[in-house]
């Protein structure tokens, strides 16, 4: 899970997003420097902390990965601004590398495909219309949970009919410097071990 800080372009602002939701629904409960961005429902959809600086020794800027440590600084100010949220959030990692053990035609979609990808402990369906994808192949994979560089989140959603769980991903939407043009997904050569965080 990745939390978010741009000073230069946002401000002194730690951005924590949960949930998409309709821009035009949210509103907004304010706790000392925290802010809580609600949804309909009153749904939590995601936290602003302003003077962010003031509260965490933020070394890095932009896309920032959520650790254990990180989360209990955020819990304790919290706990000291009198917010009892549930902040227990899932920190494994998002980005693996996977591989693909099975690819079929799309029943609905020729030029979709329904592949099996082992992430690690388990296998994912994921509809795929990458023109070179294949079996044998190591990949990277974006988990349901995660939010790409573009701010797409990823969840579980039909492709056409057909279940979907993840996204096997291009260089280009991973964000990688010089990123080649054409179209098709990240393939990656065998050092990389199923399972493991891929990180740019």
């Amino acid at each position: 899970m990745n939390v978010f800080y741009n000073p230069n372009g946002i401000g002194d602002v730690l951005l924590i997003p949960l949930k998409d939701g309709n821009r035009y629904e949210w509103t907004y409960g304010t706790n000392g420097d925290i802010v809580r961005v609600l949804g309909k429902d009153q749904e939590v959809l995601g936290y602003n902390i302003y003077r962010a600086s003031e509260k965490f020794a933020l070394t890095e800027t932009g896309a920032i990965k959520l650790t254990e440590a990180l989360l209990g600084e955020i819990k304790d100010l919290f706990k000291a601004n009198n917010l009892d949220d549930e902040l227990d959030f899932d920190l494994s990692p998002k980005f693996v590398v996977g591989y693909v053990e099975e690819k079929l035609p799309h029943e609905n979609a020729d030029k979709l495909s329904v592949c099996k990808v082992d992430v690690g402990g388990e296998v994912l369906q994921i509809v795929c219309g990458a023109p070179n994808v294949d079996v044998g192949q190591k990949v990277v994979v974006a988990k349901v949970g995660a939010t790409m560089p573009s701010g797409l989140r990823i969840k579980p959603s039909e492709l056409r009919g057909v279940p979907s769980n993840g996204m096997i991903c291009s260089q280009k939407e991973l964000a990688i410097p010089n990123a080649p043009e054409e179209k098709g997904i990240y393939v990656l050569d065998d050092s990389y071990q199923i399972g493991e965080e891929f990180t740019v």
